[in-house]
């Protein structure tokens, strides 16, 4: 599939993943539009690649919308990756056995209505969108990135919102993929490991314990780089033949219970 002279919507796309997609994509001749919670850093990031920073909480439809339209005012919308997301940790009950002490359920709604419900909440909107593009010569109208998490499939201790909600993404792969396919729209997914990015912090006690974390790391031994996420993320947008897929960015890390 072309990208030159298209363009595309990148959710959580300030920092980390979102970020370095965004200029794996502009560097396509994508005008990208950054969405995003974060107005500085937006806004920086679409200053330096020449694309669009548009404010949007991917939960909210009519501000989904407002970036889709941002999207299509520069060029046919193309291309959606999905990075925005939120972490949370914490174990399904308390210590002292009391009712008080369980997992949070409003958090636990907040996860999923952030991580799965917003994913899903762009995918619908922009294929909508994607639907009314003239089609290539394979009949292709568009393509979807999602992210999930290699904790979808190696959950660990703590990570029983994250894990769920990262689960979703994995399972909606392939039946999203299947209800685009008409339209002409690709949908595949992405399970990354340990990244190196902003969420570990900065300093030498940051880097000490990122290179505690990359020891663990079948091989290579480090954190991957938010830069080979995104050429994961552009060749499934570029490679008409990749749809349904779900695939691990790990180097073969399976992660252990905590």
């Amino acid at each position: 599939m072309e990208l030159a002279h298209t363009s595309a919507i990148v959710t959580g796309g300030a920092s980390g993943l979102g970020e370095a997609t965004a200029e794996a994509l502009a560097a396509r001749g994508v005008h990208v539009v950054v969405a995003d919670l974060n107005d500085a850093r937006g806004a920086e990031v679409a200053a330096r690649i020449g694309g669009t920073y548009s404010r949007c909480d991917v939960t909210d439809t009519d501000q989904v919308i407002a970036a889709i339209e941002a999207a299509a005012a520069a060029a046919p919308l193309w291309s959606v990756v999905n990075c925005a997301g939120i972490g949370w940790a914490t174990r399904t009950i308390g210590k002292d056995g009391e009712y008080a002490s369980a997992h949070d359920l409003e958090l636990y709604r907040k996860v999923i209505e952030i991580n799965l419900i917003g994913t899903f909440n762009v995918c619908r909107l922009a294929a909508t969108k994607m639907s009314h593009n003239a089609p290539d010569g394979d009949n292709q109208r568009g393509a979807i990135v999602n992210t999930a998490s290699v904790a979808a499939e190696d959950g660990q201790i703590g990570q029983v919102a994250y894990s769920s909600s990262k689960g979703g993404i994995v399972g909606l792969t392939l039946p999203l993929a299947r209800d685009l396919a008409p339209i002409g729209v690709r949908a595949n997914c992405i399970l990354p490991g340990l990244i190196d990015t902003p969420i570990y912090g900065e300093g030498p006690a940051s880097e000490e314990f990122k290179a505690r974390l990359g020891a663990g790391v079948l091989f290579p031994k480090r954190l991957g780089q938010a830069a080979e996420y995104a050429s994961l993320a552009v060749e499934l947008l570029t490679n008409s033949y990749m749809n349904a897929a779900s695939i691990r960015i790990d180097a073969g890390i399976r992660m252990q219970p905590k």
